[in-house]
């Protein structure tokens, strides 16, 4: 067994990288949960999120994973029996289907080939033929974890209001909240899914629900069972700073500081940008291994992650595992129907260039020692993109302070 020294590159799309300063002031002890230093940090995540999604509205905290936040969503706003329109957009936009269907819903299931978007051309056509209003819900997922596809969240709800149906949004954001633009509110969504493990910068366990008034209206006659995940419950201790149960204080901790770097230090639209910038230098450096992305519509890149196709009968685990051996780094596995078939970069949450620049070499060094077929100098497309980039916003930069 090699034995290796530095450190572990975990360049799976989350759980990211934990930046140091978050573990240290998760680094704290324990205080009293119905105490005024807690009152205080209760409010200070509570608005910082609704920052954070972009909206005026409520935004409730659970400690669970993302799966959680699914089911908030689901049984806040619906009955059973209720019909939701769903898309077979990739693995978890599958499993969402499933606890649908295990919580006594009608799922409508758009079939897909895991390469494409949610088309809002699909779910208007839908629509318009549910002249009896029958679908209650349109359940999509914005950021594809398993592929890297990303779904155009304001264009399903113009399609929605197009016809004027009375349908839920509601939207998974768990591999995009804090990595890719997302507008709860302009968007017209009703329920925004999200996770802490990715974009937010800290270990799994908070879930979140970010809600509209109509949806807060629907939970009052909505009739699937629920009590841990009641909003109701949440949001009246919620208003004063505090939680109906024990929260998960040191990682409210963290999120207090992950909502520092990002909303007072680095600020949204930056984070975008870098989100942007390095997800566009791996689709070069993919190109220049003469491999594919398995996002077909380059309208739906995703910014968080890179999904990227094997030559046929090439195996994605085993190249996946000669680089884990070899260059102690973790790639992304293919989920599902793609399991063998994909590798998956993630290159979201706390990350800059030269990390993703060892990332990139450290693929490049994997595809050569796994004797995977594919072009030489995929880290130097990525580079030269980054220096060329930085450059022309240095340039930029210097212009505007100069006027």
């Amino acid at each position: 067994m090699i034995q290796h020294t530095g450190r572990h590159f975990l360049q799976i799309p989350g759980p990211t990288n934990v930046p140091d300063r978050v573990l240290r002031a998760m680094d704290h002890p324990t205080i009293d949960h119905r105490g005024p230093e807690f009152q205080q940090l209760g409010h200070e995540v509570l608005e910082g999120m609704k920052a954070v999604f972009q909206t005026s509205g409520p935004v409730i905290i659970y400690p669970a994973s993302g799966t959680g936040a699914w089911e908030a969503a689901l049984v806040n706003t619906l009955s059973p029996g209720d019909r939701v329109l769903m898309f077979e957009t990739g693995q978890f936009a599958t499993l969402w289907r499933a606890m649908a269907i295990r919580l006594g819903l009608d799922v409508v299931f758009l079939p897909g080939d895991w390469r494409d978007p949610v088309d809002p051309a699909a779910v208007q056509a839908h629509l318009a033929d549910d002249r009896e209003r029958r679908i209650k819900a349109v359940c999509c997922v914005h950021n594809e974890t398993s592929t890297g596809v990303v779904s155009p969240i304001a264009e399903v709800r113009a399609a929605i209001d197009r016809v004027g149906h009375p349908a839920f949004l509601l939207v998974d954001t768990i591999s995009s909240l804090g990595s890719i633009d997302y507008r709860h509110e302009a968007w017209g969504v009703d329920v925004t899914v999200a996770g802490s493990q990715k974009g937010l910068m800290l270990p799994p366990g908070l879930s979140f629900n970010a809600i509209s008034e109509r949806a807060l209206a629907a939970a009052k006659t909505a009739r699937l069972p629920r009590s841990y995940w009641d909003w109701d419950e949440m949001l009246g201790p919620n208003a004063k700073g505090f939680f109906p149960y024990t929260p998960a204080t040191n990682l409210l901790f963290g999120l207090r500081e992950a909502l520092k770097m990002m909303l007072e230090e680095e600020g949204l639209t930056q984070i975008f940008a870098r989100h942007d910038r390095h997800a566009e230098a791996t689709r070069r450096a993919v190109a220049g291994w003469g491999l594919e992305v398995l996002c077909r519509d380059p309208r739906a890149y995703s910014s968080s992650l890179t999904a990227v196709m094997m030559p046929q009968g090439e195996d994605a685990d085993a190249f996946r595992q000669v680089v884990l051996d070899r260059f102690d780094m973790s790639l992304g596995a293919g989920l599902g129907k793609l399991a063998g078939k994909i590798f998956r970069i993630g290159h979201l949450g706390s990350f800059n260039d030269l990390m993703l620049a060892g990332t990139l070499a450290g693929v490049e060094m994997g595809l050569i020692a796994a004797g995977v077929s594919h072009r030489a100098g995929g880290v130097q497309a990525a580079m030269a993109y980054l220096a060329e980039d930085r450059a022309s916003a240095e340039l930029q930069s210097r212009r505007a302070a100069a006027s």
